[in-house]
């Protein structure tokens, strides 16, 4: 039971910082130029070890579908200003 609430709130947490990268993408459009087409976006919160790393479990458990993978670096736990994500996507070499 404590697990399952745990990870309740983790996935929490998690919904709510991709709603926010979101709302950031939405509000500078033109950085959509500069991403791949139909992307897989994997939400790394330097700050949140638990998010980071369910997401990158869920990455490697279920992969990317064969779309291009897109990481969000983000400070999830700034109060002061609204969140601006690093977005980097990894070259295969």
């Amino acid at each position: 039971m404590v697990k399952a609430n745990l990870k309740t709130k983790v996935v929490e947490r998690n919904i709510r910082l991709t709603g926010n990268i979101m709302q950031y993408l939405v509000s500078h459009p033109e950085i959509f130029n500069t991403l791949p087409d139909k992307f897989e976006l994997v939400v790394l919160p330097e700050d949140d070890y638990e998010i980071r790393q369910y997401n990158l479990d869920l990455l490697d458990k279920y992969g990317s579908e064969g779309k291009p993978i897109v990481f969000a670096r983000i400070k999830s736990k700034s109060a002061t200003k609204p969140i601006t994500p690093s977005l980097f996507v990894p070259v295969a070499a």
